[in-house]
């Protein structure tokens, strides 16, 4: 049954994925025919075509490699200088080259293939002839979908479940903690000599996960503040402890230490000598609800947090290309694939722990996480990114808004093509950190548990 479970979650995380995508697409393609654009392909997935259905002058349909889609508008790129489009005997439109060199070529040859699809009639729908919001809106419209859908998802968990803000700590015990380590090491494993010659207090006096405690020292205790206070003030002293343990109550005998340890949680590393027990309290989350404007408030935080990790992702993948080689351990905090997050998805709905509630919020959340993750991604200013395209349209206006306050001739179309090369320099290191995560999502996986 749990790899039923572990199934149905990638399953449903995989036609989320793809159902976004999807969507991203069409919030280029509907905005593109709004405005005239002529719209020839609209694909989820790269590769092989698995099923495709051609729909007025659209073709809609499937490939064989479900990491990512594409919508194809025709007319992007303009002819540019040196070049000239003839139209041949069969009706198309081609551009004649006469650049050389590398670069020059390599533009050029962009050009011819994308003005292989364009018919004379189509003069008047080609995209770079759109005004410069127009081209605003049509790139624009996809990364806004998966914002949108985000948005949706993280509205429907705030205004009902809610999310986590903080964790009320109970006087129970949910892990004892085998020996003591310094304070700056405080997390790691105990060694067999730690374990055998330095034994917490609470280990040597025999406390248990569960275990409830009722009194400290002949004082009774009802939150976990008292039973903390009432530890670090019996120093070096043996205390009487009194726990409820399966119905029963248990007098214990515990000889607390004095260690340094931080008390203000806004400065970890100022310590200070206190008594130590060695336990760590049950703590219950509390959840904060909000409807829609408290969800826009919660995206601009996620918002900053993600243009931090977007700075920060090529050193990050390159960590996870380390852990894959073995010359490190991987970030549980770091990026994931669509692997990744499949594998997540399939974790959550197979632990065995987890509510069903909760099980469907975590899934929706991820789902949420990685629509806001491409959205934001794709704003970023370079080719091919929807991002660069848009750079492109707003240069546009700032150029033809200057030349007409000066009175000087209309400059023209922005050609995004000049930036080519940068967008295959950009489209190769996405690709290589794309395969660097998959791998690291295959080999050096990360996991809930």
């Amino acid at each position: 049954m749990t790899a039923l479970y572990y199934t149905l979650g990638v399953l449903i995380f995989v036609v989320a994925i793809l159902a976004s995508i999807g969507l991203h697409e069409f919030g280029h393609l509907i905005p593109a025919k709004k405005f005239g654009g002529k719209v020839t392909q609209w694909f989820v997935g790269f590769g092989p075509t698995v099923f495709s259905r051609r729909i007025g002058e659209t073709e809609y349909g499937v490939k064989g490699i479900p990491l990512g889609g594409y919508v194809k508008i025709v007319g992007m790129l303009p002819p540019g200088q040196g070049e000239e489009t003839v139209v041949d005997e069969d009706g198309q439109t081609r551009v004649r080259q006469s650049n050389t060199g590398m670069f020059t070529q390599l533009i050029s040859d962009a050009r011819a293939a994308e003005w292989e699809h364009v018919r004379p009639e189509d003069s008047d729908r080609l995209f770079y002839k759109f005004r410069w919001w127009q081209k605003v809106v049509v790139m624009a419209g996809g990364p806004m979908v998966n914002i949108a859908i985000a948005f949706f998802l993280f509205w429907g968990v705030f205004a009902t479940v809610g999310q986590v803000v903080d964790a009320e700590p109970e006087p129970v015990v949910a892990e004892v903690v085998p020996c003591i380590v310094p304070a700056d090491e405080d997390g790691r494993a105990c060694t067999a000599e730690e374990l055998r010659d330095n034994p917490s207090p609470a280990a040597a006096a025999g406390l248990e996960p569960g275990d409830r405690f009722v009194s400290f020292n002949g004082t009774a205790v009802t939150d976990w503040d008292q039973v903390q206070q009432a530890i670090r003030d019996n120093g070096d002293r043996t205390a009487t402890m009194v726990v409820e343990r399966d119905g029963e109550q248990v007098e214990l005998q515990a000889t607390t230490q004095v260690q340094p340890r931080p008390l203000d949680a806004e400065s970890p590393e100022e310590l200070t000598p206190v008594g130590f027990l060695g336990v760590m309290p049950v703590a219950t989350p509390v959840y904060e609800t909000g409807g829609p404007v408290y969800t826009l408030q919660q995206m601009g935080g996620m918002a900053v947090d993600t243009l931090q990790a977007l700075a920060s992702l090529p050193m990050k993948v390159w960590d996870v290309a380390q852990a894959i080689v073995g010359l490190e351990e991987r970030d549980p905090n770091g990026p994931v694939s669509v692997v990744g997050g499949g594998r997540l998805a399939g974790e959550v709905a197979s632990h065995e722990t987890f509510p069903l509630q909760d099980k469907v919020v975590s899934l929706v959340m991820l789902v949420a996480g990685f629509n806001f993750f491409i959205g934001m991604f794709n704003f970023i200013p370079l080719l091919p990114l929807d991002g660069g395209h848009i750079a492109g349209a707003l240069w546009e206006a700032v150029r033809r808004g200057f030349a007409r306050l000066r009175g000087r001739p209309d400059p023209g179309y922005v050609d995004v093509a000049r930036l080519l090369p940068v967008a295959y320099v950009v489209g190769a290191a996405m690709l290589v950190m794309g395969v660097v995560l998959i791998v690291g999502d295959l080999v050096v996986p990360l996991s809930l548990v």
